[in-house]
C-alpha cells in the first residue's frame, strides 16, 4: 500500500464515472471475523524522531448500497501536526466502498495533498466484467482486484493460522492505473509493547515498491496482532528520505477481543 495506505486524501464532491452492472452477478463470499463497521484505529506517526501527525482508519456505520448490494465504507486520513506541519503538510483521504459479502471495492476516492503535491482519483469497479474505469478511462482488471485501501481490510481476512517462517500471501492491487501484487512475507511472530499493553503479533514484511517511496522492496515491517481483528500494531521502514513509524495508539469498534499478553 502506497505510503503504508496512511497518508490519505481529503474529499471532494467530484463525480464518480460508473457501470452498468447485473445486481444478480455470483459473486465469491468472503468470511469476515476481523472488522465490522463502526470500527476506528488512530496510529501516531513518527518521521524519524519527530512526532510528525495522526493516521485515522475507519468504518463508517453506513450501508451504502451500489448494483444493489450492501457495501462498507472504508476511510483513511492522514494530517501532519505541530512543527512538522509548518515544514510539509499533508491532509489527505483515501475512500473505499467495498462489497460487504465479497470484499472487493465498488468504488474508491483518493484525495492527496502533500506539501503542495494533489492527486484526485475517481475510481469504479466492475467486477462482473473485469474492468475499472479510473477517472474517465477503461481498463481491464482481474475479478476481485483490491484498491489501494481495500486491499489492507481484504488481507485482515486472510487465515494465518498455519503460516510459517518465510511463508508469502499475495493480493492483487489496482493502483495507479497498474496492476500490482501485494506479497506479505510471514517472518514469525513477537510481543510487541505498545500503548495498550503487550501484544501478541505476527511479523510481516511486505514486498513495497522500490524506488517509488523506499529504498529497497522489503524495506518496510509491519506486527499485526495475533487475534481475530488483525490490527496493525506497528509499521515501520526506511524512506527515500529518512524513516517513518506508525504506532497504534487508540482502537473502538472491534470485532473481537485483541490478545493481550499479561
Amino acid at each position: 500500500m502506497k505510503r503504508i495506505l496512511i497518508f490519505l486524501a481529503i474529499i471532494s464532491s467530484l463525480p464518480i464515472a460508473g457501470f452498468a452492472q447485473s445486481e444478480t452477478a455470483p459473486f465469491r463470499k468472503i468470511s469476515n471475523t476481523a472488522f465490522k463497521r463502526g470500527e476506528e484505529l488512530t496510529f501516531r506517526v513518527h518521521y524519524g524522531a519527530v512526532n510528525a501527525g495522526v493516521a485515522i482508519m475507519s468504518i463508517d456505520n453506513s450501508n451504502k448500497l451500489i448494483n444493489g448490494r450492501p457495501t462498507m465504507h472504508l476511510i483513511g486520513t492522514g494530517t501532519t501536526k505541530g512543527a512538522f506541519d509548518w515544514v510539509f503538510k499533508v491532509r489527505d483521504r483515501y475512500e473505499s466502498y467495498v462489497d460487504e459479502d465479497a470484499l472487493m471495492p465498488w468504488l474508491f476516492i483518493r484525495r492527496v495533498d502533500e506539501g503542495g503535491f494533489k492527486i484526485i482519483q475517481n475510481q469504479s469497479f466492475d467486477h462482473t466484467n473485469g474492468k475499472v474505469n479510473s477517472d474517465g478511462k477503461s481498463m481491464e482488471v482481474p475479478k476481485y482486484v483490491q484498491d489501494m485501501l481495500s486491499s489492507f481490510y481484504y488481507a485482515r481476512t486472510m487465515d494465518f493460522t498455519k503460516a510459517k517462517k518465510g511463508d508469502t500471501y499475495a493480493v492483487q492491487t489496482f493502483m495507479d492505473n497498474e496492476i500490482w501484487d501485494l506479497k506479505l512475507k510471514f517472518l514469525g511472530k513477537e510481543i510487541v509493547n505498545s500503548d495498550m499493553g503487550k501484544i501478541s503479533c505476527m511479523k510481516f514484511c511486505p514486498v513495497v515498491q522500490k524506488g517509488r517511496v523506499f529504498r529497497h522492496d522489503e524495506d518496510l515491517t509491519i506486527w499485526i496482532s495475533d487475534d481475530v481483528n488483525h490490527l496493525p500494531i506497528r509499521c515501520q521502514g526506511d524512506i527515500l528520505v529518512g524513516s517513518i513509524k506508525l504506532d497504534l495508539i487508540h482502537v473502538g469498534g472491534l470485532a473481537g477481543v485483541m490478545n493481550i499478553v499479561k
